[in-house]
């Protein structure tokens, strides 16, 4: 089990929808009158880990004389006026960074001083005018430089996607725009000049690991660099996604309820190899050569413990002819071993998070103790050794969080026994989950899982005219891999507001769980269906008519296993992608036709009408079962693409009405002369159609000097003549 980068880490901040973070004062630009931000001298003891924390707080001056203190968190909220009490003196108020109370007097603030501007432009108009215009340029530069810097782009787009979070400060040395006094033109310069550089650092065959983000005493620290997905890790998803495919055709070679339960187990171990793997990638920055062999050598433990899973429940006893078990369980152990000892390496290497290392160290080595048991039991007594095993390993490593979330609010206890002692020592610091890394690695998981089972309707056939119902099932397997694909990525990951690491790590811990049941049913469904599609047991349906391989694949009569296989499968992927979705804080759209929590209920009935198909038993041919499934899953993308649209728009003809064409236009900015703009506004306002290719070539050919530039950014000295219309329609 895994934890996000949320910023719920305790109860009274899940009150909290949206919080603004400190204002960033950038270079150039003056402190506005009303704001008062700490001295200089402030900044210059500091704790270690808060180094990107720079001031305590704010304040506001009131016309009226009132001091306005701003907190960030509720805990300093509450702590700001307890002393402020205490302290006495004139009038303050305490407000939230982010609340609506912050966001009505700012804006008082603002019509205040916007009233005493207008007085001096009445006043002093022309040193007026010239000073506004000074200012200005002044704020335009400050913005490019913001921009420019590397935290703002990054931690804008990372709020963005995933949603805003006040409990999120950045380790970066070069993030400025971090914090709330500005970046210094010399440190800007800086990052830009080693952005721009063509040097680069060398390979190493060894890094000191950097642990990617923590949480400490409520607070998520982070760097500012979105994690990206390394190729070596998506060459091991393929290999996961073959090795899960090997285990579904497993499970449907015999539809029965035994056949499952080692199906379950069989992923579940798998799945593990594949999240430890996920886990220590995520944590972790090395982009060394040693993580590259690292990760070989998970792999090769993976793939040495699939080439075993067929055969290792069969006669389970000592001495069976056919018994894999043993070599099974020693390559998975060997990972699961191989896992606690990096761990109690890294914990070494990285002092900071030692107590969590070593506790996730532990929890290998308990699972271990259930793992080694099961092989000295024969079957089925050995189950009850392996699913204890299995939900140690699964969710033992959720304790931690609960040992730093215990850490963190007894941090002020004042009498703290022996045992807050320990977990105040051990648990102050808590590595968290990348949201950026983790989501990117498991929506391309979950993609090569759809592009899986697409794989397992492919057939040859043999017919002279391919119109048969094999086709029909094959194309109605993909429709219904479509829509399901739809439903995850446009439909519960679009337009998400706060995504569910962040919200709460309740959400958190449910969203990554429950991927594990959401991949597992999808799959034994997959696998199912390439038993569905080759079945002969409907009209227009001739065995001869496939290949010879497939013809051996082929059924007249569908078990009924498979059925409760295939339908069991979908029904469950859809109610999980449920419950992902609903973990999600999505955006409000104005006036849905249907709004979210009703679209999640229809889609929760509509699995359970897919989950008693098999009840019909032998009414619903394999083509009737596919095509009833793929019209139900079919019916809820419908009802979720219908109810996201807006009451009162155009739904089917929207593209074609008048405002729509009046919304897309075209632009390109050219630098001219004034008296060119000049007659170019005129020949505008007569009526004439000024047209850019003429504007650009009689620029090049009447000054050199002046070049144009497009919404792209590219002058006329750095295109060719041929390109210059290009650019310009564009």
């Amino acid at each position: 089990m895994e934890f996000g980068d949320n910023d719920s880490f305790h109860d009274q901040s899940e009150k909290l929808s949206a919080v603004a973070s400190p204002t960033a004062v950038s270079p150039g630009v003056q402190t506005p009158t009303g704001v008062q931000s700490p001295p200089a001298v402030e900044h210059q003891h500091r704790h270690p880990h808060v180094d990107h924390a720079r001031e305590k707080f704010r304040h506001l001056i009131h016309p009226d004389g009132r001091k306005i203190h701003i907190a960030h968190t509720p805990e300093e909220h509450a702590k700001l006026q307890k002393e402020l009490s205490h302290q006495g003196g004139g009038q303050f108020d305490v407000v939230i960074s982010g609340s609506p109370e912050h966001l009505a007097v700012v804006r008082e603030l603002h019509a205040h001083h916007s009233a005493r501007r207008d007085t001096l432009r009445d006043t002093h108009g022309h040193i007026f005018l010239e000073f506004e215009q000074v200012r200005n340029d002044l704020d335009h530069l400050s913005q490019e430089l913001n921009q420019l810097s590397h935290h703002g782009v990054a931690m804008d787009a990372n709020f963005s996607k995933f949603g805003y979070t006040a409990r999120i400060r950045t380790k970066d040395d070069h993030s400025g725009a971090s914090t709330p006094r500005g970046t210094s033109p010399g440190s800007t310069q800086g990052l830009l000049d080693k952005q721009q550089s063509r040097i680069t650092d060398g390979l190493k065959f060894f890094k000191r690991p950097l642990i990617r983000q923590y949480f400490h005493k409520g607070l998520l620290w982070r760097s500012s660099r979105s994690g990206e997905v390394g190729t070596f890790e998506l060459f091991a998803d393929l290999l996961y996604v073959g090795i899960i495919g090997i285990i579904g055709d497993k499970a449907a070679e015999d539809p029965t309820g035994k056949s499952f339960l080692l199906y379950a187990i069989n992923f579940t171990m798998a799945f593990k190899i594949w999240s430890d793997l996920t886990l220590v990638t995520n944590w972790f920055e090395r982009d060394d050569i040693v993580q590259k062999l690292s990760v070989m050598l998970y792999l090769i433990l993976l793939f040495a413990y699939t080439t075993n899973i067929s055969y290792a429940f069969e006669a389970r006893h000592p001495g069976a002819e056919h018994d894999t078990y043993y070599p099974m369980m020693s390559f998975y152990l060997a990972e699961r071993f191989y896992g606690a000892l990096y761990f109690i390496w890294l914990s070494y290497v990285v002092p900071l998070i030692r107590g969590t290392l070593l506790y996730t160290s532990f929890i290998i080595l308990l699972a271990a103790v259930f793992w080694l048991a099961s092989i000295h039991v024969n079957y089925p007594g050995q189950l009850a050794l392996i699913w204890i095993a299995i939900v140690i390993d699964l969710w033992g490593q959720g304790l931690g969080l609960f040992l730093s979330r215990a850490s963190f609010k007894k941090c002020h206890s004042d009498q703290p026994g022996r045992l807050e002692r320990f977990v105040r020592k051990n648990f102050e610091f808590y590595p968290a989950i990348n949201i950026e890394h983790r989501t990117e690695r498991t929506n391309a998981f979950v993609s090569l899982v759809f592009g899986y089972s697409v794989l397992t309707i492919l057939y040859q056939s043999r017919a002279s005219i391919g119109l048969n119902a094999f086709l029909g099932k094959g194309i109605l397997g993909l429709i219904q891999a479509f829509a399901f694909q739809w439903l995850y990525f446009e439909i519960d990951h679009q337009g998400v507001h706060v995504h569910a690491i962040r919200r709460h790590w309740l959400s958190s811990t449910v969203w990554i769980t429950c991927h594990l049941p959401f991949v597992l049913s999808y799959v034994l469904a997959a696998a199912t269906l390439s038993k569905l599609v080759v079945a002969h047991d409907c009209a227009n349906a001739n065995v001869e008519d496939l290949g010879e391989t497939y013809q051996l694949k082929s059924v007249g009569e569908l078990d009924q296993g498979l059925r409760w296989y295939y339908c069991a499968g979908i029904a469950s992927a859809l109610m999980t992608m449920t419950l992902l979705s609903y973990c999600h804080v999505h955006k409000r759209l104005r006036n849905p036709r249907l709004s979210k929590r009703p679209r999640l209920v229809i889609r929760t009935v509509i699995a359970l009408a897919i989950l008693l198909l098999p009840l019909a038993k032998d009414k619903l041919s394999s083509l009737g079962l596919i095509g009833t499934s793929t019209a139900l899953v079919s019916l809820a993308l419908a009802m979720d693409i219908f109810g996201m649209s807006r009451q009162g728009d155009r739904f089917w003809t929207g593209g074609w009405c008048e405002d729509s064409k009046k919304a897309t236009h075209y632009e390109a900015r050219i630098r001219c002369s004034k008296r060119k703009k000049q007659d170019l506004i005129k020949a505008l306002h007569r009526g004439e159609t000024v047209r850019l290719d003429e504007l650009l070539r009689r620029q090049r050919t009447n000054s050199s000097a002046m070049s144009s530039t497009t919404e792209l950014g590219v002058t006329e000295d750095q295109v060719t003549k041929d390109e210059e219309w290009q650019y310009a329609a564009l």
